[in-house]
């Protein structure tokens, strides 16, 4: 609260916001239990309070103790990035007494130390080589040189359970049991839900969407299969039907635009 009132003198505010964060939890059989500390778990006024908080209990104090060195902060996760092992030690040290002082504590199996291995930096002892960020897994990846040369680089892409997470609501869609509905139709329910996530995942390592590509692709195909009878119990030339709207159409789907991921229409090609 003392927080708060520094950047809020309204008295409405001020009230409101004591109340909320000493507002007892119901539980459903209707039993009441008092809080004393935290903010209301999944409350709306929550995120806020808490960015206003850390913004005091971490931003701030990093900048001051350790200005030289650089962090990023989303809510409660953040990574910070440090030169060496003896230097992120001092500082996990050094911030769980700060985050101590103000009632907080460093998550004991989540919080650890990486080391971002790459072409450079070789060590084989680190029991730690990946970390995920705002849904991005960072680990080391091929990647190629400004020569077209393979090399080890330590690279984001969208974290595996995140991805796992998409092809269940994928499978949620129940694509092949739209057989009244046109593919346009399709395009229009569910293409805005899997653009957002092509756009975003696919800022980095955007082959490593593929397998969601692909999984949109299988239901379509069963969709197609479905729908027409000359493509039940033809699996194959389900998936090459749908591969011949991509290529008439390839704006219907995010897939197939930002990835490219076409399914296969049957045709031969040259290499």
């Amino acid at each position: 609260m003392k927080a708060v009132r520094k950047h809020s003198n309204n008295p409405w505010v001020i009230l409101y916001i004591t109340r909320w964060l000493k507002a007892s939890v119901q539980y459903k059989d209707g039993r009441l239990e008092a809080r004393d500390k935290g903010t209301p778990q999944g409350g709306v006024i929550s995120p806020l309070l808490a960015n206003l908080y850390l913004h005091y209990a971490f931003d701030l104090w990093m900048v001051e103790k350790y200005p030289s060195i650089p962090f990023e902060r989303y809510a409660d996760d953040i990574v910070i990035h440090l030169r060496s092992e003896a230097q992120a030690k001092m500082l996990h040290g050094q911030l769980a007494k700060r985050l101590k002082l103000c009632r907080l504590e460093l998550h004991p199996t989540k919080t650890k130390i990486v080391y971002c291995k790459d072409a450079d930096r070789t060590a084989h002892y680190h029991p730690n080589i990946s970390f995920v960020f705002l849904g991005f897994e960072f680990r080391p990846r091929g990647a190629k040189n400004h020569e077209g040369k393979l090399f080890c680089n330590f690279l984001p892409a969208v974290n595996r359970a995140a991805l796992t997470e998409m092809k269940r609501t994928v499978r949620g869609w129940r694509l092949k049991w739209g057989c009244e509905k046109s593919i346009e139709d399709l395009s229009r329910m569910f293409n805005p839900i899997a653009q957002g996530w092509i756009q975003y995942y696919s800022k980095y390592y955007k082959s490593a969407l593929y397998p969601l590509a692909e999984h949109i692709n299988q239901h379509l195909g069963k969709w197609a299969a479905n729908k027409y009878k000359t493509l039940r119990r033809k699996p194959r030339r389900a998936i090459h039907a749908v591969g011949k709207i991509a290529r008439k159409k390839p704006n219907l789907f995010a897939h197939w635009s930002i990835l490219g991921y076409l399914p296969a229409d049957g045709t031969k090609r040259a290499v």
